[in-house]
């Protein structure tokens, strides 16, 4: 699987798992949202563990560019608040940053 969509999906997991535990707390859902949320993040570790990289540090950094503009995406598709311009330009620096640690050239 490519590097950009195991990322992309490692985001989409950490995020609702993160959220569940949200839910649970912020906004009193019931703790049954915490099986799921478990679930998830599992899911998350998986499939970060799952990127071509010689180093887990430089494949979690380069994750972070990719988790700020999914969390974005998840303020407006799940939350209903859409990011404004300063939150896109810092998602874009954001994406530019991992492109620079996932594209380098390295021996």
């Amino acid at each position: 699987m490519p590097t950009f969509l195991l990322y992309a999906a490692a985001a989409l997991a950490e995020i609702a798992g993160c959220f569940s535990v949200w839910a649970w707390w912020r906004l009193g859902a019931s703790p049954l949202w915490l099986a799921p949320g478990v679930l998830a993040l599992a899911a998350f570790a998986f499939l970060l563990a799952l990127v071509e990289s010689d180093a887990a540090g430089r494949a979690f950094a380069a994750y972070g560019g990719v988790y700020i503009a999914a969390s974005l995406l998840w303020l407006w598709g799940a939350e209903g608040q859409r990011p404004d311009r300063f939150d896109c330009a810092g998602a874009l620096l954001c994406l530019a940053g991992a492109a620079v640690i996932v594209l380098a050239p390295r021996g």
